[in-house]
């Protein structure tokens, strides 16, 4: 097999293990800065400049590792905060 196909076969057996997986509740689930870009379609980058610095925004869940942990955000307030931006009229 060359490295082409190894390849392939590596990234679909990553992609069957995300189908298989079952997705969590949004009530429960944590999202990261990736997947906070995904949801406000935008770069991480911009989100975590812009959006996650305003005062108004969840407060970031902190895991106590050694190492200093990425910011996690409750999926379900991220939602519910989003939805009092939307507009009036």
């Amino acid at each position: 097999m060359t490295t082409t196909e190894t390849d392939v076969l590596a990234k679909l057996a990553e992609a069957i293990e995300k189908i298989q997986r079952p997705a969590l509740p949004l009530s429960v689930d944590l999202w990261d800065m990736e997947m906070l870009g995904q949801y406000f379609k935008r770069n991480p980058q911009v989100v975590r400049q812009n959006i996650a610095c305003l005062p108004s925004f969840p407060k970031a869940i902190r895991l106590p590792t050694k190492a200093k942990s990425h910011p996690l955000y409750n999926a379900k307030e991220v939602i519910e905060w989003t939805q009092r931006h939307r507009d009036k009229n």
